[in-house]
């Protein structure tokens, strides 16, 4: 849904506009996704961890969302250089991070990957990698990606491709996440105006905003959003005494949307005060107050004023003060339009002070957006309602709305945290993906088994907030410098470093492969839980000399995305690589199971005409007859037309002494769309009755190496999608 005339609108209809766009509920702007009840599937990572079901996490959990951390600046910054691989450069030679002249490494300030991606290094408007990752958070459970525009760029180019490639993906009935951003902490104004008026006003893909509390969500205070006006010059802290006030008066020829004071707390977390506003002096008419508790050292303090205020002279008092606290001044008179108070009488000198100016763009903005503030530290937590975090150490802390409910946390893969400081994650004492328990675990091969992910996770569980913010999908890059927060060395990486240094979830080629995204998929499944799988129908024949009608009534349907064969050509990361890729072949649909006392049928239905089956790699019927996942290939016990055969037969081979081996010959008819074949129970080991049955299956056509998981999401196309698998049971 777009509106390319907007900017010919008169500016007065302009928020309206986007004011009914914003409040407009999804299923008016979109048709109901094809849903494939990933959260059904099962799957075991290469470590041998199954994710857990129905019976694990319990029932789906109504108010439970979760959100990633999503960079869109992958080519962005190339600026012809790269890709350089941290990983690769310090396998090549450990010893090039203590050389900052060691030729493998860029030049200083160039972007270096930490690792490369598993689809290749791509750049972020690959619609084919853009597709894949719709599918992949989709099938994960994460309701909402949430886009870094943290340095003042909003990524306009790459953030539209995103939302081309998402509403392609939702044409054709398949799921993806929403999209909100996560602005600069402390200067957001730009950006918000920017996205704003790019995005929101003229009403770009409205159905893919993530709305919260009924508008959508923008991550940015509020509060530093309009230009301001006021005294930010002090040279001292003045303390406020229990059962004092301390105050300043002003004069405003604009209309103002909130006031503030700048108040020290000495460093104490228990310090609270009531700022209140007034009209005209001490004695004036109270407009607006607001109690303040925990609060931060050096916190702007803010009172909103509804309606906002029109030009005139006010007052504002900071009272009841408890703990240690004050208000920065100034010992001279520094602003010409108010005076410091000391309990209600003059004093010298003034105190900071902030006033936020409304204009209509502004107000439209505050009236647009849900707003939630971004807390930067990773150490301190809240300052005050309405916070989210996005990255904390452990263990975090639980963020809270106005209304005092658990409503936020944030779970961090690992954290560039070296003690409680913030640091480099090329410090040896960084926070990796092994550190847990205060420590890093040394033991080989720790750095795959997500343990700081892990440790944060079991925390979120325990808080139990509404929303779990995780970072990250898909940073990749960090700038190289030779110097952090005061540390210095030869070659230095703030965010991103190595494969332990390093906190994106997206697969790596190599390395831990797809570990931490299954390690997210059974998090979020704990966290929101699940619904019971479908139940296998009644026992009935399938007649292979019979037409395809007799599967319409077999139930459980499976299902398969729609238009996710394999499609790709498009440049790399600094054009390192034409990535092409032209396997995707036969499009899975819907796929069916049903038996009788001595044969299992499989049916199979494709988008278009089945391609012959002559051609390699060929509509590969995978199935785990045991339903554990430590027999077979990766849980396969048998595999059929990996072998075809002219005629009316197909091979059904068993995974013996880790290669397969022919079993048996398979009936099976293809017409058009569609595909059965019947394999005789006794060959799947399936010696129980008719009405009892468990077993695991998946299909895939046309990758294109054997034994290679990787191959599931990369080639041609797979249902369902990676790992997972469909359960066929009885009694599921």
């Amino acid at each position: 849904m777009r509106c390319p005339r907007f900017a010919a609108l008169p500016r007065l209809y302009r928020p309206a506009l986007a004011a009914a766009l914003a409040v407009l509920p999804s299923a008016v702007m979109s048709a109901q996704p094809r849903d494939v009840l990933s959260d059904t599937w099962t799957a075991t990572d290469a470590l041998g961890r199954e994710l857990p079901g129905f019976h694990e996490c319990g029932p789906p959990r109504a108010g439970r969302q979760v959100g990633i951390f999503y960079f869109l600046w992958l080519g962005e910054h190339a600026g012809g250089q790269g890709p350089f691989d941290n990983s690769k450069i310090l396998a090549a030679d450990p010893n090039a991070i203590n050389d900052k002249d060691h030729p493998l490494w860029g030049p200083m300030h160039a972007f270096h990957h930490w690792g490369e991606p598993l689809f290749g290094y791509y750049q972020t408007d690959d619609a084919y990698v853009l597709r894949k990752h719709a599918q992949m958070l989709s099938d994960a459970g994460i309701d909402v990606i949430i886009f870094d525009v943290t340095n003042q760029i909003t990524y306009r180019r790459w953030y539209l491709a995103l939302l081309d490639a998402f509403a392609q993906v939702r044409s054709s009935g398949a799921s993806t996440p929403q999209v909100a951003f996560l602005c600069p902490f402390w200067d957001p104004p730009r950006v918000v105006r920017e996205l704003y008026r790019d995005l929101y006003a003229p009403g770009i893909h409205p159905e893919l905003w993530y709305r919260w509390e009924g508008k959508p969500l923008i991550l940015a205070d509020p509060n530093r959003l309009p230009i301001g006006e006021g005294n930010a010059a002090h040279d001292a802290p003045v303390a406020l005494a229990v059962g004092h006030t301390l105050g300043q008066s002003f004069v405003t020829d604009k209309a103002v949307i909130a006031v503030g004071a700048s108040c020290p707390t000495w460093k104490e977390r228990d310090s609270a005060v009531t700022v209140t506003l007034y009209r005209g002096g001490p004695a004036g008419e109270p407009l607006e107050a607001r109690r303040f508790e925990a609060v931060r050292d050096n916190a702007w303090l803010m009172v909103e004023t509804h309606p906002p205020l029109p030009p005139g002279s006010y007052y504002l008092e900071l009272s009841d003060a408890s703990g240690r606290i004050g208000w920065w001044s100034h010992s001279k008179d520094v602003y010409a339009h108010g005076q410091a108070y000391a309990d209600g009488a003059e004093v010298a000198g003034d105190r900071t002070l902030r006033l936020l100016a409304a204009d209509d763009e502004t107000t439209a903005i505050r009236d647009f957006f849900t707003f939630r503030t971004p807390e930067a530290s990773y150490f301190a937590g809240p300052s005050r309602p309405d916070m989210w975090s996005w990255l904390e150490v452990h263990p975090q802390h639980v963020f809270q709305n106005s209304r005092g409910e658990k409503e936020q946390m944030s779970v961090g893969v690992a954290q560039n945290a070296v003690g409680n400081r913030l640091g480099s994650m090329s410090e040896p004492d960084a926070r990796g993906r092994s550190f847990h328990n205060g420590a890093r675990d040394a033991r080989p091969g720790a750095v795959n088994l997500g343990l700081n992910f892990a440790e944060q996770w079991e925390r979120a569980l325990e808080e139990d907030p509404q929303f779990v913010f995780v970072t990250g999908w898909n940073e990749w890059i960090a700038m190289r410098f030779d110097e952090f927060a005061g540390i210095k060395a030869p070659v230095m990486f703030v965010d991103q470093f190595d494969q332990e240094h390093s906190r994106d979830i997206e697969p790596m080629r190599g390395g831990h492969g797809d570990n931490y995204y299954y390690q997210l998929v059974a998090y979020i499944r704990r966290y929101k839980g699940v619904r019971r799988p479908p139940a296998a129908g009644p026992p009935v024949p399938i007649d292979l000399d019979g037409d395809f009608g007799q599967w319409t009534d077999v139930t459980p349907e499976f299902r398969d995305d729609i238009g996710d064969e394999a499609r790709r050509d498009h440049p790399g990361y600094n054009h390192c690589a034409q990535y092409t890729n032209t396997t995707g072949r036969n499009d899975f649909v819907t796929l069916k199971v049903a038996r009788d006392e001595s044969l299992v049928y499989f049916y199979a239905q494709t988008r278009e005409p089945i391609t012959p089956h002559t051609d390699p790699h060929w509509m590969l019927l995978y199935i785990d007859a045991d339903s554990n996942s430590a027999t077979g290939w990766q849980g396969f016990d048998f595999v059929v037309n990996r072998t075809v055969r002219d005629g009316e037969a197909t091979v059904l081979e068993a995974r013996e002494a880790e290669e397969w081996r022919e079993r048996a010959a398979v009936p099976w008819r293809v017409s058009g769309r569609e595909l059965m074949l019947a394999i005789p129970r006794t060959e799947l080991g399936l010696n129980v009755p008719a009405e009892s049955v468990r077993f695991r299956f998946k299909w895939a056509d046309n990758t294109q190496r054997d034994d290679d998981t990787d191959e599931f999401i990369l080639n041609g196309d797979a249902a369902p999608n990676g790992r997972f698998c469909y359960v066929y049971a009885s009694e599921p």
